[in-house]
């Protein structure tokens, strides 16, 4: 018997997920928006944070980010990025927090990936 050379090697099974399932009213909750990176600092008490001064749509906002390890502050001014614009401000080691950027993680390649809309948009647009 001969092996079908067009069958695709079966990829390793991803690990199950753990994250609970949510319903459309749960993911309406997120006010997912585009943002403009305005300024971007290290946090001066976090090694593992960065400070961004955000533009969302006039509204001038800071987030802080784990991403120092990833990106020098200056790769990420001027860049747009997705943000939970609805989420609870937080003071993370003294500098509040008012929102979470989104990002993937590319543990095999030790790399985080901020998310940009694929053309530009005017800040403060609404992801859906």
């Amino acid at each position: 018997m001969s092996e079908n050379p067009a069958a695709a090697p079966v990829p390793a099974a991803a690990p199950a997920n753990t994250t609970p399932t949510i319903n459309c009213d749960d993911f309406a909750k997120l006010d997912l928006r585009v943002a403009t990176v305005l300024e971007c600092r290290a946090h001066p008490n976090a090694d593992k944070l960065l400070v961004l001064q955000l533009d969302v749509g006039g509204e001038r906002r800071q987030i802080c980010a784990g991403l120092r390890a990833f990106y020098q502050p200056e790769q990420l001014v001027g860049k747009q990025i997705v943000i939970v614009a609805n989420l609870a401000p937080r003071t993370m080691r003294g500098e509040v927090s008012q929102g979470m950027l989104l990002a993937a993680s590319d543990t095999a390649a030790n790399r985080v990936i901020v998310l940009n809309p694929a053309e530009a948009v005017p800040s403060g647009s609404k992801v859906s």
